[in-house]
């Protein structure tokens, strides 16, 4: 008997290791706007572009959205889409916009690289650079604040930054922002203080992304 059920327990392990099921990410259809968000926002949420939302949405004015509106994340027939970059695919799909030129970057703060773009650590779209608290966070490149708060979950205080319509960079777990949504910022000018991050490490990350995708900051950052 004991033999008997030895062997069931061994079938039943080999079938569960036999048959791993397929993990199928799931991409929601649709976004109710919640107060204080924001059209740029809710894109960057979903690694969308911010002008594939307006116009799948019918949206003229970008700064003009309610609470409680239902929007449409993925694209309805005969919409056309800029490129766009998905962290969990790594694939482009075709452009029928031009891409304009990445800017002229700088590191927003000195420090060891503590994490590397697709880790575990934080959302894994970015970078973790590390420092003191309170350090001196800079904008990589000029441009002007187009988020500043905490209601994105994994971030902390987080400063967005739109260079051109093609790409933005993002500064999270700040200790203290300086500049606020709206502002211009140039390169090299201080916007936030650093603050705690993953492992209770002072630390920034520090995002790239192209069209509403995330990028390897490491790729475009002076070496």
């Amino acid at each position: 008997m004991r033999v008997f059920r030895l062997y069931i327990v061994i079938l039943t392990i080999a079938f569960f290791l036999g048959c791993t099921p397929t993990i199928v990410e799931y991409t929601p259809r649709m976004h109710v706007v919640r107060a204080g968000e924001t059209l740029q926002v809710i894109a960057w949420r979903y690694g969308l572009d911010v002008r594939n939302l307006s116009q799948w949405n019918r949206i003229e004015n970008p700064n003009l959205i309610f609470v409680n509106q239902q929007l449409n994340l993925i694209p309805r027939d005969g919409d056309r889409t800029v490129s766009v970059l998905r962290n969990s695919q790594q694939s482009e799909l075709t452009s029928t916009q031009s891409v304009l030129p990445a800017p002229s970057w700088l590191w927003p703060v000195k420090g060891p690289l503590l994490s590397t773009y697709g880790s575990d650590s934080g959302t894994g779209k970015g970078i973790g650079i590390g420092g003191e608290v309170g350090s001196g966070i800079r904008a990589a490149a000029t441009g002007r604040v187009v988020y500043a708060g905490d209601g994105l979950i994994g971030y902390g205080q987080l400063l967005i930054i739109q260079h051109n319509p093609t790409y933005l960079s993002a500064y999270g777990h700040n200790d203290r922002l300086i500049v606020s949504e709206g502002d211009s910022v140039e390169q090299g000018q201080v916007i936030a203080a650093m603050g705690i991050g993953p492992g209770r490490q002072p630390q920034l990350h520090f995002e790239i992304r192209r069209n509403g995708g995330s990028v390897d900051p490491l790729a475009y950052l002076p070496r």
